[in-house]
């Protein structure tokens, strides 16, 4: 597969992508959990079909010491034994912010009730924000049909 348009070598992307990089600084540098994190990139990564991001994401969470197992059931995690509650939240989060189309109320009340049951305040703003940035970054590399599997964990760094 050949991307459409080397996202990474075009001026205009590479400077949006600096400036929506140093938003994510402020996810990064909270206190939500970086496993927590990854888990959300993924998935939102598998539901909007982006090889790029959930090559990157599963790789990157390899490197930091997650499981095989955790990221292999990351797409069936309501079936899974292997979440701890708090991150089910998040992922329900993640699904349901990524699928606004699907569902005209958005995030459920159910959802938002766990969400508030287990982050606080600054957590439930590093997940919010972080839904809708790993969601950008998915729809760019989508629409670039930038390919998976060649990403090598911290290239970004």
């Amino acid at each position: 597969m050949e991307a459409r348009v080397n996202l990474f070598a075009n001026d205009v992307v590479t400077k949006f992508f600096k400036r929506i990089g140093n938003a994510g600084l402020a996810i990064d540098n909270s206190t939500l959990p970086k496993a927590t994190q990854e888990l959300v990139k993924i998935r939102a990564s598998q539901i909007n079909g982006c090889g790029f991001c959930t090559d990157m994401h599963t790789k990157d969470a390899t490197a930091e010491g997650e499981t095989a197992v955790r990221l292999n059931l990351v797409a069936v995690w309501r079936e899974a034994t292997v979440f701890t509650e708090a991150e089910r939240a998040a992922l329900a989060l993640a699904e349901e912010g990524t699928r606004l189309a699907d569902a005209h109320r958005g995030v459920s009340d159910e959802t938002w009730d766990q969400v508030r049951k287990h982050y606080d305040d600054e957590q439930i703003g590093a997940l919010i924000s972080l839904v809708a940035l790993i969601n950008a970054y998915n729809r760019l590399n989508v629409i670039a049909r930038t390919p998976a599997g060649s990403y090598e964990p911290g290239m970004f760094s």
